[in-house]
């Protein structure tokens, strides 16, 4: 009976994430200006929780729009008898818009299946803000959420990111670009270790240098022209250390928005680096297929990270 529920628990979570396809985030969550950190929104529409980044100004903010403020969605879990493991996940859209919905909300539902606590990021863009704003969302959002670990029920040391496209790039330049925290920080939240620990990339943008790089997330990123210097401190997998988390990555030989190239790269640099690391390159799947539960071959590669997460301990093996 157990084994059943479980079973029946995450079919619904997928035909929900189904449905989302067409049920994009509501324009009311949209359109209200988040609460602080402290007090969160609640959409009575779709029962999400959303938190700035910063109970004031976010650093660098240009205004106080919609798109000046970093904000966190907090999905919980639906099995969650004890302390969870949680992910972060950053939609793509070339740093110039946010796929929020199949790179965001279904992604979330899948996760609290599993009894993941599942945290959608709405990050600053571009051509309007540049590198390192992007990178500056992604850290306070690990810090953030490992601060209020206790009030979401999860383990602090079972934060993962995840990032599409070019939210990939981001993830994987948290995962290359990170910091224990300031320990006499005035904000608490400062304190916090904003390193991940496991990340995943979906058919990621991950040079800004190389000929397969995406150009027109490398300008939204880093301005038009992107500076030389700083395209090569982002190519990320130039960036690889015995310190980044564990990793795993999946893309497809028919992407080619941004080629598999980007993923291979990053690949061969976390096995150099002896990062415990898993690759799939499906050979069919056009870009930003996101879950892509129509597509026998390719929706897999859902299956094969759940198997990921087991054997990195993330998940029990029953989940």
């Amino acid at each position: 009976m157990k084994i059943a529920s479980r079973v029946c628990t995450f079919a619904i979570a997928l035909f929900l994430a189904t449905l989302a396809y067409s049920n994009p985030w509501p324009q009311a969550a949209q359109a209200q200006a988040p609460a602080t950190s402290a007090d969160p929104i609640i959409d009575s529409t779709a029962e999400l929780h959303t938190f700035r980044l910063w109970d004031k100004s976010a650093p660098g903010a240009l205004g106080d729009t919609a798109e000046d403020i970093p904000t966190l969605t907090l999905y919980p879990a639906t099995q969650h008898e004890k302390r969870g493991p949680a992910i972060i996940v950053a939609p793509g859209g070339s740093y110039h818009h946010l796929a929020a919905n199949h790179e965001g909300r279904q992604l979330a539902n899948w996760f609290n299946a599993m009894g993941i606590t599942a945290f959608v990021l709405k990050y600053r863009l571009g051509p309007r803000y540049h590198h390192p704003i992007e990178l500056g969302d992604a850290q306070r959002a690990m810090r953030l959420v490992r601060s209020r670990a206790k009030d979401f029920n999860i383990d602090p040391a079972q934060v993962g990111f995840m990032g599409f496209s070019a939210g990939g790039h981001l993830a994987s330049t948290l995962a290359t670009h990170f910091d224990s925290g300031d320990a006499s920080a005035s904000d608490p939240v400062n304190r916090e270790n904003c390193r991940p620990d496991f990340v995943i990339l979906a058919y990621p943008v991950i040079s800004m240098t190389a000929d397969y790089s995406h150009r027109g997330s490398a300008e939204n990123l880093l301005g038009n022209p992107p500076d030389p210097a700083l395209a090569k401190q982002l190519s990320n997998e130039l960036n690889v250390t015995s310190s980044t988390p564990p990793t795993f990555l999946f893309s497809t030989s028919a992407d080619t928005l941004v080629p598999p190239e980007n993923t291979v790269a990053f690949y061969l640099a976390l096995h150099k680096a002896d990062v415990p690391a898993e690759m799939h390159i499906f050979e069919k799947g056009p870009h930003g297929v996101g879950l892509d539960l129509n597509d026998v071959a390719l929706s897999e590669w859902g299956t094969l990270l759940r198997n990921w997460l087991r054997v990195r301990g993330v998940l029990a093996s029953g989940n």
